[in-house]
């Protein structure tokens, strides 16, 4: 912080220390994988509706990896001190758990659909 105090130093001091306050530690970085895995449980769940490829392995995948996204963010969430935007990962455990419960929604359905006899004829 001294840095910033002397009159006589540069601008680019002033940016370099405001990037290098940024780290992802354990406190974003669990409730960020906890998103990705929730966004590819989404993705896996809307294709396997669309019906694109292999779709019963798809929801299942879905429904798989979204209940994973749905605890690990639940759990950070409800253990991170501090709120919104404190550093503790609290909104990303927040993204975590909503898409995780919409890839597991997609991959239900996805499932449910697939099991219906004679859909695979209409479509």
């Amino acid at each position: 912080m001294s840095v910033l105090l002397l009159p006589a130093a540069p601008a680019v001091a002033h940016i370099a220390a405001a990037v290098g306050g940024y780290e992802l530690g354990a406190g974003r970085a669990v409730p960020t994988t906890a998103a990705v895995i929730g966004l590819v449980s989404a993705v896996l769940g809307g294709l396997a509706l669309k019906r694109a490829g292999n779709r019963r392995t798809w929801a299942i995948a879905a429904l798989v990896l979204g209940p994973i996204s749905v605890i690990v963010g639940g759990l950070h969430g409800a253990n991170s001190a501090g709120g919104l935007g404190t550093g503790n990962g609290l909104a990303g455990a927040i993204v975590a758990v909503l898409v995780g419960v919409l890839g597991t929604v997609l991959g239900g359905l996805a499932l449910a659909r697939s099991r219906r006899p004679g859909r695979d004829a209409a479509s």
